[in-house]
């Protein structure tokens, strides 16, 4: 898969409804407060103040009074999932390299090379991961292929991230690090992908929308032909 990178400068105001993204978002606060809330979980992007948002998590933003100024990252380079949970290990370093390449922004005829360069740079900066403690236990691998087949065969159930993680012998919550970890996106996220491909498999060997549906469990055509058209399916 190919990765893209997007950077951009973003003024937010008043809130316009909750959305997800099939990419992670890297927000930098610069100026204001970005009130935002990730899954049901709320909290506040000051300047200097940064958070990754992963593929699949909806989310919904809001800065009050003269809005907030961020600068924004719109990548698919998996190494942002171990970000997605932590805070950055240099606060100051990350948020001046922000402001650097806001400034850079405003002449990306002179500033290129630092432009072409930022994504992996904020990477960087957001530090490395934190070593774990030493464990002598093997960590359990996830056969994520058999996962699928079997999650492909029970679409007809309202599938969840512990009926995936009961099947890897997991917890749930190790089972969602896990999935960012190898896969880059929210367990939720990659089972919706699954069951877009397998949807989208059936369409081409020329089954009809509804059987399709049926067979994939979306709730009706409608709500398949939106989910495809999202893709660009």
């Amino acid at each position: 898969m190919h990765t893209t990178h997007e950077l951009s400068l973003r003024t937010y105001g008043p809130s316009h409804g909750s959305h997800a993204h099939d990419h992670f978002q890297v927000l930098i606060g610069l100026d204001g407060v970005l009130e935002i809330e990730v899954e049901g979980r709320g909290a506040g992007i000051a300047a200097g103040e940064a958070q990754v948002v992963a593929p699949g998590d909806r989310h919904d933003f809001e800065a009050r009074g003269e809005g907030s100024v961020c600068l924004v990252l719109d990548t698919t380079h998996a190494p942002w999932a171990r970000c997605a949970e932590r805070a950055p290990a240099d606060v100051p370093q990350l948020h001046a390299l922000a402001r650097y390449l806001a400034h850079c922004m405003k002449q990306p005829l002179h500033a290129a090379l630092a432009l072409q360069h930022g994504p992996a740079l904020l990477l960087e900066a957001w530090g490395p991961v934190p070593s774990p403690l030493p464990d002598t236990r093997r960590r359990r691998g996830i056969d994520w292929p058999s996962l699928a087949a079997w999650a492909r065969a029970r679409w007809h159930e309202p599938l969840t991230v512990s009926d995936l993680a009961e099947v890897a012998c997991l917890s749930p919550s190790q089972f969602a690090q896990r999935c960012r970890e190898e896969q880059g996106v929210s367990a939720m996220q990659w089972l919706r992908g699954l069951r877009l491909s397998h949807a989208r498999e059936l369409r081409m060997d020329g089954m009809g929308v509804a059987e399709t549906a049926r067979r994939t469990g979306y709730r009706s055509p409608s709500a398949l032909t939106a989910a495809l058209r999202r893709r660009g399916a």
